[in-house]
């Protein structure tokens, strides 16, 4: 049986963009591998560990539909705390962190890959992502309505707004 090497990823924004894909193939692409994903909450509230599972499944099945072994858990909110929790030098052998862009991200503000490599000794690729965005589908706009040149006047004929006509008072 072969050695199989083992990396820990943390993602959260990025957890379904194509640039993380490319590197999780990139890393499968040099030896035999398994990934596993934590998804750090984006806060302490039952809904933002919800938004962190669905964040969690769909990028699992993202990845797996693209041929790569992986498993995953969400972490707490502290993306130090959850590779804290997760960690263990006899499981992994690595750790890739996936962050947004440096004037959007909040983990780089903190060092977050910096402070995982000290954290746990292991080697730390950093993979700088854009978040998953769904396809903008564009749709034509309405027909403007077309309306004779004298359209303005109808309200002065009318006695009221266009289009409306004056009821008279034996109505």
């Amino acid at each position: 049986m072969a050695w199989k090497g083992s990396v820990l990823v943390v993602a959260n924004q990025t957890a379904e963009s194509p640039d993380l894909l490319a590197a999780l193939h990139a890393r499968a692409a040099r030896e035999e591998v398994a990934f596993t994903l934590v998804v750090p909450a984006r806060g302490p509230m039952p809904e933002d560990r919800d938004l962190a599972a669905r964040t969690l499944d769909e990028a699992l099945t993202r990845i797996r539909d693209a041929g790569l072994e992986i498993k995953g858990s969400v972490g707490v909110s502290d993306p130090v705390a959850a590779v804290q929790e997760i960690w263990s030098p006899a499981e992994f052998d690595e750790v890739l962190v996936s962050t947004l862009p440096t004037d959007t991200s909040k983990w780089l503000r903190i060092n977050l890959p910096h402070r995982i490599e000290r954290l746990t000794g292991a080697q730390v690729t950093h993979v700088v992502a854009s978040p998953r965005r769904e396809p903008i589908v564009a749709t034509p706009a309405p027909e403007p309505e077309r309306h004779g040149i004298l359209a303005p006047l109808s309200v002065l004929l009318s006695g009221g707004r266009a289009g409306e006509r004056s009821r008279s008072p034996d109505r």
